[in-house]
């Protein structure tokens, strides 16, 4: 089993949105991300793969292949189409949430990384 605290050290970037690979393998990908006020990610698709998003701090708006912004907070649950355009736009209040994706085609070797692996005791 490996685990991780996803609160833990977060990481903002003033320029972009943050995205940081918790745990990357051949099955999947595990991705936080971090957005300050404001701070947005333009539209764009997972043609492999469903996208689930979990909201974990903060509030946010996002839209799917209809775009229309509906504001999400804490606890959660969107769950994206594989193929489907989203967007994703910080509140006032920052963002936090965790993103999950089936498989990873561009890894076609046993390697696995990201935060869980870097940490692993």
């Amino acid at each position: 089993m490996k685990t991780t605290h996803l609160l833990a050290n977060l990481q903002f970037h003033d320029a972009n949105p943050n995205a940081d690979p918790i745990y990357v393998d051949k099955n999947g990908r595990v991705i936080l991300f971090t957005l300050k006020p404001g701070q947005s990610i333009k539209g764009h698709d997972v043609p492999q793969s469903p996208f689930y998003a979990v909201v974990l701090q903060g509030h946010g708006f996002f839209a799917g292949s209809d775009r229309q912004e509906r504001r999400f907070s804490p606890d959660d649950l969107l769950i994206f189409d594989p193929g489907e355009e989203h967007f994703v736009r910080a509140d006032s209040d920052g963002l936090v949430f965790v993103g999950f994706l089936h498989g990873a085609p561009s890894n076609t070797s046993e390697k696995i990384g990201g935060e869980i692996v870097r940490n692993r005791n």
